[in-house]
């Protein structure tokens, strides 16, 4: 149902989470990925308020010391695409979320002129049944890369690509607006040793997990 031809607000993420150590290359074509720059507004208890500029006809080498603004700055005609989004925290693989697009130059002043920015290439493919998206970060959250089930309804009896590490679903500090204010290259050492001693784990509140 919708209302003065607005769409309806219960609107719901459903995804599963998984830390990568690198990009696997097959899921690479040769073609642009998406080009993704985001601004925060607001991040807080979990919520969140997020302006997306997203471009597919620019290719961007994600590295530690890319300057999101700058890239944005010196190619925002490329920017054509961008939206606000309202998000709620993620519980059990679930998140809300509201997103509205919005004209890409407005946009595109106001993540020059606030927020909390990350920048990141995702790439898409199908693994089984499913979509997958898999997000390469720049600037201070390189070298992260996350990958990420999505469908819509919740994601049970997930086939697990061999390249996911370990799962990240509903864990905060790998939420983008996490990432926004307290990058991944600011903790990625005591990452890196929590995963050493506790080594890889999936949560068994999905169904039966099975890892390709």
């Amino acid at each position: 149902m919708t209302i003065n031809g607005m769409p309806p607000l219960d609107e719901f993420q459903y995804e599963r989470r998984f830390f990568c150590h690198a990009m696997p290359t097959e899921f690479d074509d040769g073609d642009a990925p998406a080009l993704i720059i985001q601004s925060y507004f607001v991040h807080a208890d979990n919520y969140a308020l997020r302006i997306r500029l997203t471009t597919h006809s620019l290719r961007v080498a994600m590295s530690a010391d890319l300057d999101a603004r700058a890239v944005l700055a010196a190619h925002r005609d490329e920017f054509r695409t961008a939206a606000l989004a309202v998000k709620g925290p993620s519980v059990g693989g679930t998140r809300y979320e509201a997103s509205r697009e919005i004209d890409a130059h407005i946009a595109a002043e106001l993540v020059l002129r606030g927020g909390d920015v990350i920048i990141k290439n995702r790439y898409t493919a199908w693994i089984g049944a499913d979509g997958w998206n898999i997000d390469v970060f720049g600037g201070a959250n390189a070298p992260l890369v996350i990958a990420e089930a999505q469908r819509s309804t919740p994601v049970t009896n997930l086939i697990i690509p061999r390249f996911c590490i370990t799962e990240i679903t509903d864990e905060p500090r790998f939420s983008n607006d996490d990432l926004s204010w307290r990058p991944f290259g600011a903790w990625k050492d005591d990452f890196a040793r929590e995963l050493d001693d506790e080594g890889p784990s999936f949560q068994q509140l999905f169904g039966t997990n099975t890892m390709e």
